[in-house]
């Protein structure tokens, strides 16, 4: 069935047609959304950005709100001459990327604000982890996410044989710091690899050299758990995780603090208002300044910190 319509008037068209139970509803923006009903769950398709018959693809895609010019906004001093990454890091690699975990719920859960919101919280612990800004920094130190894409002075090759078994060490292969959230460890670029379908305990620099998969690597470890039975941090941020009583005795709540706790646990929580801390919170409030949201919405000290909560999983050297 094909239809002709003028895009160009100043109103909205919009035509829908409904052919053996989809609804195919295709809009000015030239987006077509397919809507099926699978076992009274109402499912949408959205092309390429969201794609696989999702119920979060019922919602707005990242790219209806926020767009080139925002991603522009948050990260304006990434390609300044003194910059470690110049030319890599882009909006289209960072779309790209999202369209893999777009129908799984990364920046399409709940309505827009969440929406919005859960872009601006991933996007400030990039910025947080790529950042060269300091005190006095042009622009201020908050504008300088997506310098690097590499730790620029390694001080090993990150090969721990405790995992030689699951994830050998690649011959000459160097496992330092890479991606938007850097991975470190041959058994980290091996899950990652794994979750992803990339050889990257083989090619570890496949990371520093391909900017979609850099940020894939970055939301592959956002919306995935560390261990069984804990909450990805995506989870953990959108609400779609449930606290244990362990849970509330370690303080550990729902939000933005719980994403640092999963991430990175005892190196920025349960110290107090801790710098590395600070530093991260402070990209997040900066990025739903700037994409209009307002850092109100960031929710109370208990919310958006870690300060006070018990690691998910303690460390080598806290646990002795």
């Amino acid at each position: 069935m094909a239809v002709n319509f003028n895009i160009g008037f100043a109103i909205s068209l919009i035509f829908v047609a409904v052919v053996a139970g989809v609804s195919v509803v295709a809009a000015e923006s030239s987006k077509e959304v397919i809507v099926k009903t699978v076992k009274g769950q109402k499912v949408c398709d959205q092309g390429w950005e969201c794609k696989g018959l999702s119920k979060y693809c019922c919602n707005d895609t990242i790219s209806d709100f926020f767009q080139t010019y925002q991603f522009e906004d948050l990260f304006a001093k990434r390609n300044t001459p003194v910059a470690h990454a110049v030319g890599f890091w882009d909006y289209k690699s960072f779309i790209t990327a999202a369209a893999l975990f777009q129908p799984i719920g990364f920046g399409t859960t709940g309505g827009k604000m969440m929406q919005m919101k859960e872009v601006a919280a991933f996007l400030g612990h990039v910025g947080a982890k790529t950042s060269c800004g300091y005190g006095v920094a042009t622009g201020g130190p908050l504008a300088w996410g997506l310098c690097y894409n590499k730790e620029m002075s390694p001080s090993q090759d990150y090969c721990d044989d405790f995992y030689k078994y699951d994830y050998p060490c690649a011959p000459g292969a160097q496992y330092y710091g890479r991606g938007a959230i850097p991975i470190y460890w041959n058994y980290n670029y091996g899950a990652v690899g794994e979750g992803l379908k990339e050889d990257l305990l083989n090619h570890p620099e496949y990371i520093e050299q391909n900017a979609t998969l850099a940020f894939q690597a970055a939301m592959w470890r956002w919306m995935t758990p560390v261990k069984k039975g804990q909450p990805s941090a995506h989870d953990a941020f959108v609400g779609n995780w449930k606290p244990t009583k362990n849970d509330t005795l370690a303080k550990r709540v729902p939000g933005f603090g719980t994403t640092m706790n999963i991430l990175y646990g005892d190196n920025v929580c349960g110290q107090g208002d801790i710098d590395p801390m600070n530093v991260i919170v402070s990209h997040y409030q900066y990025y739903l300044d700037l994409m209009g949201v307002g850092r109100e919405e960031a929710g109370p000290h208990e919310v958006l910190t870690c300060a006070e909560q018990v690691p998910f999983n303690p460390s080598y050297k806290s646990s002795s």
